[in-house]
């Protein structure tokens, strides 16, 4: 065969590929059916977005609830579901409890490594944890514990170094993760085979604190964790 030819059959042999793919995405999205998701949410009339309601009073923590954040109005697909609350301990303390649910289009779920640093926080350490949730079922959750850094100016005019703790994993129906490849992965496997779109959330918790203290402010999240997360996600089913 002649290079000629060679370049010729390389060049159908790759369009006929993104042709057969454009076609199996296309067939997946008329195909496949919308899962359930893995919180509590009831359904809005008209249309797949949901309501999430957070608990507003969790131990001694109390909280208001937050308007829909700018970046999902403006950024995220409009089937996006999300709550927010912002909680506050009698001593002080406090943190930021977040739930984003996709609806038919997935990349309401993106990946937690955008978030932070564009913000100004730098990753110092990531590791991952798992916390005991009680409640009628208990249960395991692995999570995702990042430690991160930031400065800020004082009022006084000279920088303060800070620390933060972000905590997140992603839930659908009957299965939870704090890993993004691998929710990737569970659902283009659930969409092949069993052609359901999971409907997966993005749950996060952040706060902040003195260097020194990230052990010590975690010990206290994770009480606020633990406590509140009965309250709105639905705990795993054995497997049938």
């Amino acid at each position: 065969m002649t290079a000629a030819r060679q370049k010729i059959l390389l060049f159908v042999t790759t369009l006929l590929l993104i042709a057969g793919t454009a076609g199996a995405l296309t067939w997946l999205k008329a195909h496949q059916r919308l899962g359930a998701p893995g919180i509590k949410a009831t359904p809005i009339a008209g249309g797949v977005k949901m309501q999430i309601d957070l608990p507003e009073n969790v131990l001694d923590f109390t909280s208001s609830n937050m308007p829909e954040a700018k970046v999902v109005v403006d950024y995220l697909p409009k089937d996006t579901s999300y709550a927010s609350r912002h909680y506050m301990a009698t001593n002080g303390a406090w943190a930021m409890a977040n739930v984003i649910l996709m609806g038919a289009d997935r990349t309401s779920i993106h990946r937690p490594d955008y978030c932070l640093p564009g913000q100004g926080w730098q990753i110092r350490d990531k590791a991952e944890v798992k916390l005991a949730i009680a409640g009628a079922q208990p249960y395991e959750l692995a999570v995702k514990k990042w430690t991160v850094s930031n400065t800020y100016h004082a009022p006084d005019g000279t920088l303060q170094n800070v620390s933060g703790l972000y905590v997140f994993w992603f839930v659908t129906k009957d299965q939870t993760t704090g890993d993004f490849p691998t929710m990737l992965k569970s659902m283009l496997i659930h969409q092949l085979t069993r052609g359901v779109l999971q409907r997966w959330a993005y749950v996060s918790y952040f706060t902040v604190c003195l260097p020194g203290q990230e052990d010590a402010t975690f010990a206290r999240i994770k009480e606020l964790i633990a406590a509140s997360v009965p309250e709105f996600q639905l705990p795993p089913t054995a497997p049938k």
